[in-house]
């Protein structure tokens, strides 16, 4: 599989920009989740950002806090989701994201950690909960082991710290458009396109735009601000949840989105 870097640099080649689904791991069980995968892949997600279900979700929005807590009370933990990577990954095409909280990482062990997500397939980290002060450890580690952890930054950094964190983020830089917690709103704030330009004078690594990403119209429209890629969570999670329509929804939607970035302008 492809490294984040790697399919990035793919990407910029064909003038392409990236669609990244985001679903919860075990909402609404496993089985979905393996069959979610394989259906974002074939429906144009060119990245797959894995979320592993957190009793204390700090990012998370009311969507995805009730499919973790769905997905917990069903019995899933952390080894089980890594099986089911372990199972897909080889038959996808995008290169699997996994997202998860810091206390899961220390309770396996950094190195530990990192060389059973990457033995499952998974080629990026999201570790929302981990700030740049103490992150130097899981950087340096990742960067040996394979794995690129991918560093947020908040509408409300400062420049110096955004300089800080674009210098020291793996694979892109995670753009996060709003202040709180991830979920559907209704537009994109305008300062995104504002932070863009930001971050474009201080580095030239990919960037992702995520939270509050919801609507087709939300991905064309960060995508034509200068974005790289377009992070879709809640808006996701929530169609998978369906019992009714469920996959067949989360497919349609995933192309709905892809279209609309590859003909943003």
């Amino acid at each position: 599989m492809l490294s984040v870097s790697a399919r990035f640099e793919q990407l910029r080649e064909r003038g392409e920009r990236a669609l990244i689904p985001f679903i919860t791991a075990g909402d609404p069980d496993l089985a979905t989740t393996a069959e979610a995968l394989r259906l974002l892949d074939r429906s144009g997600a060119d990245f797959i950002e894995l979320g592993v279900p957190y009793s204390d979700p700090l990012a998370d929005g009311p969507v995805i806090q009730a499919a973790a807590t769905r997905a917990l009370a069903r019995g899933t933990r952390l080894a089980q989701v890594l099986e089911v990577a372990q199972q897909v990954s080889p038959s996808l095409r995008a290169p699997l994201i996994l997202f998860t909280y810091y206390n899961a990482i220390l309770n396996w062990g950094i190195r530990s950690f990192l060389e059973k997500i990457y033995a499952s397939g998974a080629r990026g980290l999201v570790v929302p909960d981990l700030p740049l002060e103490e992150a130097q450890g899981l950087l340096d580690t990742a960067a040996d082991v394979g794995v690129e952890v991918i560093l947020l930054v908040a509408p409300t950094s400062p420049p110096e710290r955004i300089q800080a964190v674009a210098q020291a983020s793996q694979g892109f830089i995670y753009l996060v458009s709003t202040t709180g917690v991830t979920g559907v709103r209704a537009q994109v704030g305008q300062q995104v396109q504002e932070l863009l330009m930001s971050l474009r004078q201080v580095s030239d690594k990919p960037i992702g735009v995520g939270f509050g990403i919801s609507q087709p119209e939300h991905a064309r429209q960060v995508v034509e601000w200068g974005a790289d890629a377009a992070i879709v969570g809640s808006a996701c999670v929530k169609r998978l949840a369906d019992p009714h329509q469920g996959l067949p929804a989360l497919g349609d939607f995933c192309r709905t989105l892809k279209t609309a970035i590859a003909t943003a302008e």
